[in-house]
Formats: C-alpha cells, structure tokens, sequence
C-alpha cells in the first residue's frame, strides 16, 4: 500500500519564521507614519540616530543569514536614506525566511538564530519605539498578544492593530 509522503514541519524553524513576522508586525509599526526628520534623531552625541539603529537592524539580518548559510559575516553598513532602511529592514526579513522556509540545512542552531541576531533585533525595534516618543512622534501602544501575525507576512503591509491604547 503506497502513502504519500508528508512534508517534514521542522517545529523550530516555523517559530523562528513566526519570530520573523512579529519583528517585521513591530518594527513595521514603530516605522510606519515617522517623519523624516525622525532619521536623524537621537538622545545625545555619543547615541546612535534612528537611521543607524535601523541600519544595524538590517546588518543584524544579513549576519543571521550567513550564519544560517554557514558563512557567517559581518557588515557594519553605512546608514542609507530612512526610506531605503525600510525597505531593506523588510527585504532583510524576506530573504532569512525564505531560506528558513526553503528546508535548505540550517548550519547553526534555532536557538542560537533567536538569542543573536533576532533577539538583537527585537531590542533596537523597543530603542526606535522609545526614540519616537522622546522625539515628539510617539505611536499608540498595543496588546501584541492579540496581533494578527503570520508567518511569511514581512513586508510593510501587516494587519490592522486588534487592540491598540494610549
């Protein structure tokens, strides 16, 4: 009697693909409606601007996909404009999924993909959420344990917020 094979579902990797989506659902929302003069804004001289933070953002996701392609590198990347680190921020986000999602071998661990780069990324999205608030162009707060967020849904259009607050 002949079966028909079922995809293997590597557990972790679908969490580490839903970790992507809820940073590009956050990072989406702390980026969305910034105002330009939002780029250069920062807390002091010696801090980074809001268009460097993002920058590192997306350095952090080419570092996360040399690490999981087995070549890992590093690149400190020089800040584009603040629409152009939006874009990368998202493309960043497509291109480390699509090579999760590919089943191509994984030559590090989830666990370690999480606590680096991932994790790295979820604290500068909470600096740039911060960073607009002290600039003057805070967004609502939301209760994220109710977000719509889904694996493979990284780019700038994410679904409306369940329950947003002051």
């Amino acid at each position: 009697m002949a079966t028909s094979a079922q995809p293997v579902v590597d557990a972790k990797r679908e969490l580490l693909r839903h970790a992507l989506a809820t940073v590009a659902y956050r990072g989406g929302k702390t980026l969305r409606g910034a105002p330009s003069s939002f780029a250069e804004f920062k807390m002091d001289d010696a801090g980074r601007t809001s268009v460097q933070i993002l920058a590192h953002i997306g350095d952090l996701f080419e570092w996360a996909l040399s690490i999981a392609r087995g070549d890992q590198k590093w690149n400190d990347s020089t800040p584009l404009g603040w629409e152009d680190e939006v874009k990368r921020f998202h493309s960043t986000l497509h291109a480390l999924d699509d090579y999760l999602a590919s089943g191509e071998p994984l030559h590090t661990t989830a666990e370690a993909l999480f606590q680096g780069p991932i994790a790295d990324a979820l604290t500068h999205i909470g600096q740039l959420a911060m960073l607009r608030r002290i600039a003057g162009c805070r967004m609502r707060s939301e209760n994220y344990y109710m977000s719509e967020i889904v694996a493979g849904r990284l780019g700038p259009e994410q679904a409306s917020p369940k329950r947003e607050f002051e």
